[in-house]
């Protein structure tokens, strides 16, 4: 398994040398996002098509 350190390095070694602090820290916000996201399906926290779909309308207005 990769240390974090690791992975910043990886991920700098991939940007352009144009990026910016700024694209810096949103691909690393990204990349936890997602891992967030892995993590949460992993553990079965997920909501069925009928629940997301109940939501929405209510967010929505419909």
């Amino acid at each position: 398994m990769q240390t974090a350190i690791d992975e910043v390095k990886k991920l700098l070694d991939e940007l352009p040398e144009d990026a910016t602090l700024e694209d810096i820290q949103y691909h690393i916000y990204v990349i936890k996002k997602i891992r967030r996201g892995l993590k949460d399906v992993e553990d079965g926290k997920i909501l069925d098509d009928e629940t997301i779909n109940k939501r929405m309308s209510q967010w929505l207005g419909e």
